[in-house]
């Protein structure tokens, strides 16, 4: 697999969140690399772990922007994000019975991200963009909750 290049054409206009997802790209970057330079299963799991996590607050972070911003489809777009979720756990499962499935899940981290950005998220840029120009520094109020997004 090639690296996953973070290009503009991926930004949504909202900055902590476009950060979030680059720091995912980063993540599925070193997934990448940990496969075809033959990292320890242990070194690989402890990866996918973080990477799941990671996504995973950056999920709540969003849905809670949303829900501030009273998007109107946000039960929408938690459903997208639980219905993913539960793919990539399938995934560490199979990992944790010994599976080798770090090829696979790039693969489908690099093609959902995308498509998810580009379709999904791109839909509540406007609400949300709103919300926040209203609000002020919403984010910095959020930080507590969702401090490992900000490290």
């Amino acid at each position: 697999m090639s690296k996953f290049v973070w290009t503009e054409q991926l930004c949504i206009g909202i900055d902590v969140i476009d950060q979030q997802h680059r720091r995912i790209v980063e993540y599925i970057n070193q997934l990448d690399e940990a496969r075809t330079n033959g990292y320890s299963r242990e070194e690989m799991g402890w990866l996918i772990n973080e990477l799941v996590d990671y996504t995973i607050s950056h999920f709540g972070f969003e849905e809670s922007l949303q829900q501030d911003a009273k998007y109107p489809f946000i039960n929408a777009h938690k459903k997208v994000h639980e219905l993913f979720t539960q793919r990539v756990a399938d995934y560490q499962a199979r990992f944790n019975k010994g599976e080798d499935v770090a090829k696979e899940l790039n693969s489908l981290l690099v093609t959902w991200l995308f498509n998810h950005i580009k379709r999904d998220d791109a839909d509540y840029v406007e609400t949300v963009k709103g919300h926040l120009l209203k609000q002020g520094d919403v984010v910095e109020k959020k930080k507590g909750l969702f401090a490992r997004l900000f490290k």
